[in-house]
């Protein structure tokens, strides 16, 4: 054998050289990048099948279990919902502040309780009321007296008893005295003096050492009682007690701009407060010429009667305006609307095959059991309105 033949096999086995090995290496790194592509597309085509499922398909008895509405265009109003806080009808409150200065004797009503208009609510040691019912006690009976002298003189002159000129004089001071009288008078009702004292004072039987008497000056409820027996009043600053006619209320909702252009006075409203309350029925009667600084919204203004006093001064509350003016639109119920993956709203809509494809829609303003549509469907469309998490669960699988 020669040494040739001998040494061919180990040839066969022998490494590439070093020309070979980079175009295998090569060869591998094609290989694997082809294999990578052919790898990544093929996702890709299953999520694109994923986010577009095919049309739904129902049997004769499956078709039993949903209902179907035709799209028709209807005349809607706008519902504008928002939140409010109760506040007192200011046409029917008042804060009663102290007339005249002086320390409180007595508080003679509490919180809560109905008052009379007229009615005392305390009593106050007062130099000034004093001063006030002394000073109309003497502007009384100077008035009455000079009156008097003043009836004798006319009399007088006629028969020459008194000169005309000491007539007139008569005439003018009794005159004034009586004008003094009555301005004493005002300053008396101006501190709240009802007629039964006045009367005691014109007869002499009040002193100037009464005690000076704080009146309601409205029929209401007491909502706060500020003074407590030796609070020290000053004149027309201290605030003693804020009264208020509690079966009449405001509610001052925060309307986002966007939202005013579907709302206007006199529009009805319903006011929803705890869950299970009652609602109340109320109505627009202003909107703010300003936007609130601190919520960037227009406040509007709803009053509402109170008859069982359910809504209370500071409570929260929402409010739903149902605009007066109509508009032609389109309406779905609450139970068409499904969600897809992207939290997106949809509906099924039949196409004319007999299948079922799903349409996404744009939600405008929600009306109770319903959704007013903004755009996705037009009218002649006929949609499930019954069924649809049946056929969204099938489409799933």
């Amino acid at each position: 054998m020669s040494l040739d033949r001998m040494h061919s096999p180990l040839d066969r086995r022998r490494p590439p050289t070093r020309r070979s090995l980079p175009l295998a290496l090569a060869a591998c790194l094609l290989a694997l990048s082809l294999a990578a592509c052919s790898g990544a597309g093929a996702p890709s085509a299953s999520a694109a099948a994923n986010t577009t499922p095919a049309n739904a398909h129902l049997s004769d008895a499956q078709r039993a279990h949903i209902s179907l509405r035709t799209m028709t265009t209807a005349a809607l109003r706008a519902s504008i919902e928002a939140v409010g806080a109760v506040d007192f009808d200011n046409d029917r409150a008042t804060s009663v502040v102290a007339p005249f200065s002086g320390p409180v004797a007595r508080v003679l009503v509490q919180p809560g309780q109905q008052v009379r208009k007229g009615e005392a609510l305390a009593t106050v040691d007062s130099s000034d009321y004093a001063a006030a019912v002394d000073a109309y006690a003497k502007a009384v009976a100077t008035a009455k007296n000079l009156r008097a002298i003043a009836d004798a003189d006319k009399d007088l002159v006629q028969h020459k008893g008194v000169s005309a000129r000491e007539n007139a004089q008569a005439q003018t001071d009794a005159a004034g005295a009586e004008a003094d009288r009555d301005a004493a008078l005002q300053a008396l009702l101006a501190l709240g003096v009802d007629q039964s004292t006045i009367d005691q004072i014109k007869r002499g039987k009040l002193g100037a050492h009464a005690q000076g008497v704080i009146r309601a000056p409205i029929a209401g409820t007491v909502a706060e009682k500020l003074i407590a027996p030796g609070t020290l009043l000053q004149t027309g600053s201290t605030a003693c007690f804020t009264l208020a006619d509690l079966s009449h209320m405001w509610v001052l909702a925060q309307v986002s701009p966007a939202d005013l252009k579907s709302v206007a006075v006199g529009d009805p409203v319903e006011i929803l407060g705890d869950a299970g309350a009652k609602p109340l029925d109320g109505v627009v009667d202003n909107i703010a010429a300003i936007i609130d600084p601190d919520t960037r919204a227009v406040v509007v203004r709803v009053a509402v009667a109170n008859p069982d006093n359910a809504l209370r001064k500071q409570m929260y509350v929402r409010v739903r305006i149902r605009s007066k003016t109509e508009h032609a639109g389109l309406e779905v119920p609450v139970s068409a609307i499904l969600r897809d993956d992207e939290n997106l709203p949809f509906v099924y809509v039949a196409e004319s095959d007999g299948s079922f494809a799903r349409r996404r829609i744009t939600l405008g303003a929600r009306d109770g059991d319903a959704y007013e549509i903004a755009g996705g469907l037009a009218s002649g469309d006929r949609i499930v309105v019954e069924g649809g998490l049946f056929m969204q669960f099938m489409q799933s699988q």
